[in-house]
Order: structure tokens, then sequence, then C-alpha cells
């Protein structure tokens, strides 16, 4: 059984409105055609919906139990043809986003911020997770855009966009390292460090700047999350080192921060989506937000 959309409306209409002429002209077809639009849902059905006599139309028994299930199935889809349209009209959407947690952080908020303000019926899902995870929300396309840390070479993933985050030693006000006149390898390396889990993008820079001075760094502790390693830093248990982009850094007011001045100490951040994807209307028009924010956030390399 093939049921046309046409011919359902057709006989709505005709029940609705009792009369041909009337249903006719609504539906912008000669009387004839709605005739032959009635016969051809009937003959689908194998059932007779409308009686209709000289002077009047109305349903009959089957007609009768078929109306409110059509008069749903119609509006259900008028439904998702509007919100489609809104969809194409860029009126409302969802924009799904991974991002480091001091990126989610610092950043997106006034990016968000700033894009619904022109677009109130918006919405947001962002994940702050480390680098590892947004490549796999990206590449399992759980999200639409992800901003990570570290080079991206994954065929699954294409970079929209790129810049630089410089690393910053974190250190209690009076700390020798504040005095050095340039924050080197040389220097932190004779400090213990509160180091960043291994799985994350900041300790990749920091592992690989140290391995290719043919150092070791003193560990005195590791932490996941940014705010906790300030908090052992505070705590005296040594030095961090963390993006100059982490509102972390300016959490503690007992505690300082300087730029390290090794090239080596500056961590790649991308804007990615899955390669080959269509992005969503709204992902699309995020996309004029967030790139002048990335840029503006990262400008001079932190």
């Amino acid at each position: 059984m093939d049921l046309n959309l046409r011919h359902v409306r057709a006989f709505v209409s005709v029940a609705h409105l009792r009369s041909f002429t009337r249903a006719a002209a609504l539906l912008n077809l000669s009387q004839p055609a709605l005739t032959v639009q009635i016969r051809r849902l009937e003959e689908a059905l194998a059932v007779r919906l409308l009686d209709r006599t000289s002077r009047s139309v109305a349903p009959t028994r089957a007609g009768r139990e078929l109306l409110p299930v059509f008069q749903r199935v119609l509006r259900e889809l008028d439904s998702v043809v509007v919100d489609t349209r809104d969809l194409a009209a860029r009126r409302h959407g969802i924009v799904r986003i991974a991002a480091l947690p001091s990126v989610a952080a610092g950043l997106l908020p006034d990016a968000i911020a700033g894009f619904r303000a022109a677009h109130p019926r918006m919405g947001f899902v962002v994940k702050d997770v480390i680098a590892e995870r947004v490549l796999a929300l990206v590449r399992q396309e759980e999200v639409d855009l992800g901003v990570t840390g570290g080079e991206v070479r994954d065929s699954d993933v294409t970079v929209l966009a790129r810049a630089a985050d410089r690393l910053h030693v974190v250190y209690p006000a009076g700390h020798p390292i504040g005095e050095v006149a340039a924050v080197t390898l040389e220097a932190l390396a004779e400090h213990p460090l509160v180091l960043m889990d291994a799985a994350t993008s900041v300790r990749g820079v920091v592992d690989a700047a140290f391995v290719a001075a043919g150092r070791r760094p003193v560990t005195a502790c590791e932490a996941t999350y940014m705010m906790t390693a300030v908090g052992m830093v505070r705590a005296g248990l040594g030095l961090t080192i963390l993006p100059g982009s982490a509102r972390e850094i300016r959490a503690e007011p007992g505690l300082l921060s300087r730029p390290i001045s090794e090239a080596s100490f500056s961590r790649p951040v991308c804007l990615i989506a899955k390669a080959g994807r269509t992005l969503p209307a709204a992902a699309e028009d995020f996309l004029e937000e967030v790139i002048p924010a990335l840029e503006a956030e990262f400008a001079g390399g932190g």
C-alpha cells in the first residue's frame, strides 16, 4: 500500500470542510482533480472514506476513524517542514563542541555569548575534555567542532584554524624563578615540578621539550586538572607549567606566572571537524564567531 500525502491532505480537507468546493479552493485544485485524489486514496486503502450526495459530504465510519490519525500525521509532517526551514534559515539549532578545558573556560563562553546575542534561539552543548578525547568525539561525530591541543595528524579530521598557546610557569610570589632574567628549560630543571597528566596536550609539549634538551624534569607530582596543579603550587609542592590562556593562572592571588622563553614551550591549538562531513548550518555560522576569537585569544602565541 502506497499512500500519497497529497491524497491524505485532500481527504482531511474535505472531511473537515464537508465540501468539495471549499476544499478544492483551499488546496488550489479543480473539483475533478480533488475527486481523483480522494478516489485514489480510497483505492489504496480499499475502503470508502466519504459519502457524497448532491447536497452534503460526510466521512464514512472508516473515514471518521482514520481522520484523527491522518490529521496527526499531517501536523507532525508540517512541524518537521517548519523546523527544517528554520534550520536552513539559521533561526534555531544546536552547536556541539568538544574543547580543551582551558579553551572551554576561556574563549568559548564569550564567543558563545556573542553568537547568541545575534541568534538567541541557538543552543550549545560543550564537552570540556583532554585533547585525546576531543579527537575521539570529533571522529565519532558526537560533536560538530573540536578545539584540541597538539599537532593533528589524522586523515579523519580537518583542521579549520590553527593558533599557538605559549606555556607559562606558575609559581608562588617570592620564588627564585621570578628573579631569573628569562625562564628557560635549564631554570625549570632546577626545581620540582607539578606536571599535568601524561594524556594531556600540555604534558606532551613539556615532555618533548625536556627530551629534546636531553634533560629530565624533577617531578614532584602529577595532576589531571589545571586547578589541581595550581592548588599544589599554592601548597608549596613545586612549580607548574600551564598554557598562558588558562584562567586557572589568575585564580590564586598569591601565585604569579611568567612565559617560558624557549620556543619549544608552545602548544599548538587546532579547531577541527570531521573530514568530509557537512557541518550543520548552526555550526557553520558559529565558525564566523569562534575563529576570530581563537585568533585573538592566542595572538602572539599566548
